[in-house]
């Protein structure tokens, strides 16, 4: 499976769009560096393989 990383700062600016939030370039710099360091860390998680029997999780309906 080949892995890219997302783009963040295309990604960041959408966002800003669509909560209607305004970020400067130093705030806008340091939440990529934290989005690339949570993807890192996921990535152990998200490679680990389940088996194809393996149950999913419930989804509640009140």
């Amino acid at each position: 499976m080949t892995h890219t990383s997302p783009d963040w700062a295309a990604w960041l600016v959408h966002m800003e769009q669509v909560i209607g939030v305004t970020l400067n370039d130093e705030r806008r710099a340091e939440l990529q560096v934290q989005f690339t360091r949570i993807a890192a860390m996921a990535e152990p998680l998200m490679a680990f393989p389940l088996d194809d029997r393996q149950e999913v999780a419930g989804v509640y309906k009140a």
